[in-house]
C-alpha cells in the first residue's frame, strides 16, 4: 500500500494546497473501504496503560480529525488509538489562509491553524453516534481564542465529553493561538490542572468512571520549563504526558520554499527535538507516569526509537502526509519483529533501553 500511495496518490495530493488536501484525504477515508486494513493482535504489543487496554501502541495523533469525523475509520487503518481535536467550546475559523505548507525537502510541515474547528456541538454529536462501538477515542481539548477564561474552556472539554470520550488531552502547546503556551508555566499549569482534574473527579463521581487526563507539552521547553512541568504533574493525579507538540525552531532544515513560514514544525525534523525532550520529561518524572512519544515517526525503527527513549504509546500524524495511510499496519508489522529479533515478550522490555543516549542529545 505504501509504495502504490507514493507513486500514484501521493503525487496527486502534493497537487493540491495543503489544507485542501487534507480534507480530501477525510473525505476519502468516509467513502472509501480499500484503505482499511485487518490488523492481526499481536498480544505482545498489547498493554495498559493508564487503565486502558490499548491494542497495539501506535495512535494517530490530534490535529488531523480535528472534528471526530473518522475515528472508526482511522482505527480501521491498524492504530490502536485515535485522538481527535483540539476541540474548543465555540467553532473558530483559525488563522488567515494559507496556513499549511509541505517542506517536501525535509518531510515536513508547517502549520499555523490556530485550533480551526467547528466547536463542541458538532464533535460531539458525532461522538455519540458512535456510541457502542469498540475503540480507544480520545479527546483534545483547548481554549478559543477569545476566551476570558481559558482554563474555563478545558473545563468545558471534560464536562461536555465526558461520557463519549476514552480519555482527555489537555492541549497547552500550540504554536499558533497566542499566549497559550504560558499555561505552561507553573503557578498557570497548577491551576489549570487544579481545575481539569476536579471536574474530572467530578464527573466520575457522577458516571462512576474515571478517565485518563493527559497533558501535551512543548518540545520548546527549556531545562527549566519541564522541572516545573514535571514538578506540578507529579503533585496532581494527571495520568500521563504527551511528549510533544510542534517546535518553533527551524535548526537543521534543508533549504527548500516554506521554511521561513511562521508556526509550528513537524514531521522528520523534530525527531531529534522531540525525542530528547521525550528522554529528558522520562527521567523528570520516573518510571511510572505514562509517556506518549509524539513527533517524527515515520517508520517502525522510529517508534521503537520513542519507546527506547521512555515512551509507553506513540502518535504519529505528519509523516502520514509523505507515507501515506498504510503507515500504522506496517509500524505495527515493524514492532512485532523487533520483539522477535530482540527476544522480549513485550514492549516493556525495552523502554528505556536507550534512555541515556537520548538524555545526551542536545537540544
Amino acid at each position: 500500500m505504501m509504495s502504490l500511495f507514493k507513486s500514484f496518490a501521493r503525487p496527486s495530493l502534493f497537487l493540491f494546497e495543503g489544507e485542501l488536501a487534507h480534507k480530501l484525504s477525510i473525505a476519502g477515508l468516509k467513502t472509501s473501504s480499500l484503505l482499511k486494513r485487518t490488523i492481526e493482535i499481536d498480544p505482545r504489543l498489547t498493554q495498559t496503560v493508564a487503565g486502558l487496554t490499548f491494542p497495539n501502541p501506535v495512535g494517530m495523533a490530534a490535529g488531523y480529525d480535528k472534528n471526530a469525523e473518522v475515528p472508526d475509520e482511522l482505527l480501521g487503518l491498524g492504530f490502536g488509538f485515535a485522538e481527535v481535536g483540539t476541540i474548543t467550546p465555540r467553532p473558530q475559523e483559525g488563522n488567515p489562509k494559507p496556513r499549511v505548507f509541505r517542506l517536501v525537502r525535509n518531510e515536513g510541515l508547517i502549520n499555523r491553524l490556530g485550533f480551526n474547528n467547528e466547536g463542541h456541538d458538532a464533535a460531539l454529536a458525532r461522538l455519540e453516534a458512535r456510541k457502542g462501538r469498540s475503540g480507544i477515542v480520545g479527546v483534545n481539548i483547548g481554549a478559543n481564542k477569545d476566551a476570558q477564561d481559558r482554563i474555563g474552556d478545558y473545563v468545558a472539554g471534560i464536562r461536555r465529553f465526558y461520557d463519549v470520550a476514552s480519555y482527555f488531552t489537555a492541549n497547552i502547546s500550540s504554536p499558533n493561538t497566542p499566549g497559550l503556551r504560558d499555561l505552561q508555566a507553573r503557578e498557570s499549569l497548577a491551576e489549570l490542572l487544579d481545575r481539569v482534574l476536579a471536574a474530572r473527579a467530578e464527573e466520575a463521581q457522577r458516571t462512576g468512571r474515571r478517565l485518563p487526563v493527559f497533558l501535551k507539552i512543548a518540545p520548546d521547553l527549556t531545562e527549566d520549563g519541564m522541572d516545573d512541568v514535571a514538578e506540578v504533574a507529579l503533585a496532581r493525579e494527571l495520568d500521563g504526558l504527551i511528549v510533544s507538540n510542534t517546535t518553533l525552531s527551524r535548526e537543521g532544515l534543508k533549504a527548500e520554499n516554506f521554511t521561513s513560514e511562521t508556526g509550528g514544525l513537524s514531521g522528520k525534523p523534530v525527531f531529534s527535538r522531540s525525542t530528547a525532550v521525550l528522554a529528558r520529561m522520562r527521567k523528570r518524572v520516573g518510571k511510572d507516569l505514562p509517556i506518549i512519544g509524539v513527533g517524527g515517526i515515520s517508520s517502525a525503527q522510529t517508534a521503537l526509537e520513542k519507546i527506547r527513549a521512555g515512551a509507553d504509546l506513540v502518535q504519529l500524524y505528519s509523516c502520514m502526509v509523505y507515507e501515506g495511510p498504510g503507515l500504522p499496519a506496517e509500524i505495527v508489522k515493524g514492532l512485532s519483529a523487533a520483539l522477535t529479533r530482540e527476544g522480549a515478550s513485550s514492549l516493556r522490555e525495552l523502554r528505556d533501553s536507550r534512555l541515556d543516549h537520548w538524555l545526551s542529545v542536545k537540544i
